[in-house]
């Protein structure tokens, strides 16, 4: 398993990683439109790509993640691009309730020096259970710039929760989730790690 920042890649790349992340945030994604493909053209376009990392086996992109320090952009949405994938209204409330989740999201912490947000961890279906996840999580350790690390995950999401307790990240923070019955989810969880 070989992990590369993705902005390395050429720009076709993006494809991919729309199409894992679209296939790996599903339940969530799926209110805006059935179809995965219509998904993933929607969202290639929002990829800040100088934070995104992917994990390559056999020469394909098995997962993706993103590493941010919270001076930019993980994503960015882009009206005009959600419309001309998802219609003019379906395109308009899908910028609307992501933009806000995505781009202007309030984290129950402070960001500092030396804090890195883990984000977007999502392997694509072939590949899953062969250690993609895990692999970008241990490069985004090797990084020097970081000496801590935090994401955010579904209580639901015990797959996740098992693999990241395993890489050494532990909980701690919890925010429990107003729409429960809609989302499927309990609580967010806010998981650390230190550096290794």
């Amino acid at each position: 398993m070989h992990v590369i920042l993705a902005g390395k890649l050429d720009n076709s790349a993006r494809s991919t990683i729309s199409e894992i992340f679209v296939d790996g945030f599903y339940q969530w994604l799926k209110y805006f439109s059935k179809d995965k493909q219509k998904l993933s053209r929607a969202f290639a376009h929002m990829y800040n790509l100088d934070v995104f990392y992917v994990a390559k086996l056999d020469g394909n992109i098995a997962g993706i993640a993103a590493l941010n320090d919270g001076t930019s952009l993980t994503v960015k949405l882009d009206k005009k691009e959600m419309q001309k994938h998802l219609g003019f209204f379906r395109g308009w409330f899908a910028y609307k309730m992501l933009g806000h989740e995505f781009m202007d999201k309030q984290y129950p912490f402070d960001m500092i020096p030396g804090m890195g947000y883990v984000e977007f961890v999502a392997t694509a279906p072939s590949y899953r259970g062969k250690g993609a996840a895990t692999a970008i999580i241990e490069h985004f350790f090797s990084l020097p710039h970081f000496n801590e690390y935090v994401l955010e995950v579904a209580d639901t999401n015990e797959n996740a929760v098992h693999l990241y307790e395993k890489l050494g990240f532990h909980e701690f923070k919890r925010m429990e989730m107003k729409n429960k019955k809609q989302s499927g989810v309990n609580f967010l969880m806010y998981m650390k790690a230190q550096c290794k």
